[in-house]
């Protein structure tokens, strides 16, 4: 489904040039104001949103978006009781919802590549997972998206948890590592790694999605929304298309948005939005996978985060508004 940067340019270039529907809406829609829970602190890695904001694509198509980056706001939650209408959430978190009967559906896969990595000292050899059997290693908690991505590694290498020690170290991975409290972590590909190599550390890094493709972060809505309110989804995906096509093409403007949005951002953190390009890169922009969605229903399954395979797993993502934004 990926390809290379030099085919992402070429197809962002007619893009551009070819999405006129995007770009500018017929009408002048009734203004709504929208609270998009971000789940995570204001950060470089949202700088299509940034982007969009700023060069008002949003406002064109009537949306004043306000970001929440509270912690306590379980975006979830909200978007399945249709209390807001979008949100950005994993697909694993998805599964769940849906298991749990939360009327929950994924439009938009805005992260590609599953973000979740597993990194060590270089002097461990720890190189591939293979050679972390024996070893420590450091995890948030056995939770989220970095225990789902840990778990896939270990099980599409006919590996399981009882072949490494695995240590709840909370988000203290940096100093978890450089203490040799643990002989790994797991972390964020686009976060710490660039972390550690900024204190010159030198370092091995294990990417989950070079062994699995699961599905992480995109714009989930509820089918009230989508089935009565198919407009808005329309609306909402069209300027965050536009901003995420802008990033990708004029990474260097979008960081210097993106200033606007952060407190105290500075170039020492450019680093992270150039980790987190060709997280996002696809062939097809914003296109999500059956097969990535089988497969993270496998591993919660394996996990025993679900008793039974969700019913209708189909239906609790869609490309229909994605495929309507193509050229």
């Amino acid at each position: 489904m990926k390809r290379s940067t030099f085919l992402l340019l070429i197809s962002i270039t007619i893009f551009l040039t070819a999405c006129g529907a995007i770009n500018t809406p017929e009408e002048t829609a009734e203004s709504i104001q929208i609270r998009l829970p971000m789940g995570y602190i204001p950060d470089p890695q949202y700088a299509p949103f940034y982007v969009a904001v700023e060069k008002g694509y949003f406002a064109e198509e009537g949306i004043d978006l306000e970001f929440d980056y509270s912690f306590e706001t379980d975006g979830m939650a909200l978007v399945g009781a249709n209390e807001l209408p979008f949100a950005i959430v994993g697909g694993d978190q998805v599964i769940l919802a849906r298991a749990q009967g939360v009327p929950v559906v994924y439009v938009f896969e805005w992260f590609q590549r599953y973000p979740i990595a597993v990194v060590s000292k270089a002097e461990m050899g720890i190189k591939t997972p293979q050679d972390m059997v024996g070893h420590t290693i450091g995890l948030p908690g056995f939770f989220g998206a970095s225990y789902v991505g840990f778990a896939g590694l270990l099980s599409t290498n006919d590996m399981t948890q009882d072949d490494v020690e695995a240590l709840e170290v909370g988000f203290t991975q940096v100093e978890t590592l450089l203490s040799d409290q643990a002989d790994a972590v797991v972390v964020f590909a686009n976060n710490e790694p660039i972390q550690l190599q900024n204190l010159g550390e030198d370092i091995n890094i294990i990417q989950v999605a070079d062994y699995i493709d699961l599905v992480f972060n995109g714009i989930v809505t509820n089918e009230e929304t989508l089935h009565n309110n198919p407009e808005l989804v329309k609306r909402f995906l069209r300027p965050l298309m536009r901003g995420l096509l802008d990033t990708l093409a004029d990474p260097d403007a979008a960081y210097e948005i993106s200033k606007k949005y952060v407190e105290g951002l500075d170039d020492g953190r450019r680093a992270v939005l150039e980790a987190s390009l060709p997280m996002w890169q696809a062939e097809t922009l914003g296109l999500t996978d059956a097969a990535s969605w089988e497969q993270t229903e496998a591993i919660l399954l394996e996990m025993g985060f679900l008793d039974e395979p969700v019913n209708d797993l189909s239906a609790g993502y869609t490309n229909e508004f994605v495929n309507k934004l193509q050229p």
